[in-house]
């Protein structure tokens, strides 16, 4: 019987549109097995978007059984503050998704993904969307940038899953 593989989701919240990609790993190659996105419908309610947040995740998690959530983590400009809230509100219900799934949910700044990816913790979506084709051998780039995006925190999560001193945030 085949060794049934680690499976990845990694999610780039949005309240509008929320990446996500699922990466199998078994004996140490990476295979591409879904990404898409989940969208929150910009004229609805806070109230509605986070619930079609919720819902979508839900989905994809029952559908795709993975082991672990791989999650960006909230960052504030001090220009935005209302921004880094209401993302909170994505966030929120991205975790409560997988923690009723029963699975762990990590944390991952977008600094550190970047730099994990391309060297450079300042990357442009460009240079995300080229290393995300590069890594999982792609001939397009991801599209929307957030599907880059989820799968590049789902690759962040598979280098260094085994360095917990240099996940982020404790659960």
């Amino acid at each position: 019987m085949p060794p049934i593989p680690d499976r990845i989701l990694g999610i780039d919240p949005g309240l509008n549109i929320t990446g996500y990609g699922v990466l199998d790993v078994c004996a140490g190659k990476l295979k591409l097995v879904e990404a898409g996105v989940v969208r929150g419908h910009c004229r609805s309610s806070l109230t509605r978007r986070v619930a079609d947040i919720f819902e979508g995740v839900a989905e994809v998690i029952a559908a795709l059984q993975p082991s672990v959530l791989a999650l960006e983590q909230l960052y504030s400009h001090y220009n935005r503050p209302r921004t880094a809230i209401l993302m909170g509100h994505a966030r929120g219900v991205i975790c409560l998704a997988g923690a009723q799934a029963g699975i762990p949910v990590v944390h991952y700044p977008s600094t550190q993904v970047k730099r994990i990816l391309t060297g450079s913790g300042r990357a442009t979506k460009l240079q995300v969307q080229r290393a995300i084709m590069h890594e999982l051998g792609l001939i397009e780039p991801p599209e929307p940038p957030d599907v880059a995006d989820a799968l590049a925190i789902a690759l962040c999560h598979y280098y260094l899953k085994d360095r917990p001193t240099v996940r982020g945030l404790a659960e």
